[in-house]
């Protein structure tokens, strides 16, 4: 990824996005030839100068301080996913640099231990670039059996924008699809020298009709709760509450957890599937 290209483009459809009035601007009786804010009143609203701001979007201005990340974060109304985004862009850690991913990612044997625990509700653990590290009988169960994949196509954002069974078990599939992209593009912030990500992005792009218009909205997004809803081919809807956590100890790793309200026709769809998937004990 072209750091400088890939920062011009975000800040752009970000000031693109802001509404002039919700940014607290006054009409100024000035005709507006593009949507949202000009760069000047970025500028203004950040507290830089039109000059620096410009060269900021051009990829021109070294290394800002962390200081006009936070105006600039500020300026064009951020959330939390974007804002580290836009660090991950202008304040590159070297560390994270000089730790380009290549060795794959280990799951703790405690990990699968808790996976276990969980049994009764789907669980699995995500990697970098959406990677599907580990995964219990449910999350098998109700999304793919990840485990039956060849190691190099368990992958959350393979499955749901490839496998044409995502698009016929996920409610709301363009949404979560979207979603997903938001994820990696995130991920292609934090990590713009990963060949394995260009790779994927690059079959994605190939394989998916969806996929160019969503990588180009540049949108981004860390998921950490929300809803979520399958049609399951053996016992129908499955509506689900799900949390995401990053391990302690990694920051790459990402368990995600779909939980069932207790009593609900999803919570005994799911205690059916478990009888019909878990794994019995040879004799």
């Amino acid at each position: 990824m072209d750091r400088s290209r890939e920062t011009a483009d975000f800040l752009r459809g970000r000031r693109a996005a802001i509404d002039p009035e919700r940014a607290g601007l006054p009409a100024d009786g000035r005709v507006r030839r593009v949507p949202g804010l000009r760069r000047d009143e970025v500028a203004r609203l950040a507290g830089v100068s039109t000059e620096y701001y410009t060269r900021l979007e051009q990829g021109r201005a070294g290394n800002p301080s962390a200081e006009v990340v936070a105006a600039l974060a500020q300026a064009l109304r951020l959330d939390a996913s974007e804002r580290e985004h836009l660090t991950d862009l202008l304040l590159p850690d070297p560390g994270t640099a000089r730790r380009t991913p290549h060795r794959p990612q280990r799951v703790r044997p405690g990990l699968y231990l808790m996976l276990e625990t969980l049994g009764h509700v789907p669980a699995f653990i995500l990697g970098r670039r959406t990677d599907v590290l580990a995964s219990n009988h449910l999350a098998r169960a109700v999304l793919t059996d990840f485990d039956a994949l060849p190691a190099t196509r368990r992958n959350i954002a393979l499955y749901y924008l490839l496998d044409p069974r995502a698009r016929e078990r996920v409610g709301d599939w363009e949404r979560l699809a979207a979603d997903t992209v938001a994820m990696l593009r995130l991920e292609a912030g934090r990590h713009p020298g990963d060949r394995r990500l260009a790779d994927l992005v690059g079959e994605l792009t190939l394989a998916c009709p969806e996929f160019s218009g969503w990588w180009n909205d540049h949108k981004v997004l860390r998921r950490t709760h929300g809803t979520k809803y399958y049609i399951h081919p053996v016992v129908g809807e499955l509506h689900f509450s799900y949390e995401s956590f990053q391990v302690p100890g990694d920051i790459e790793q990402t368990l995600c957890v779909y939980n069932a309200e207790p009593g609900s026709e999803t919570a005994r769809s799911l205690r059916l599937l478990s009888d019909r998937t878990v794994p019995r004990p040879t004799a």
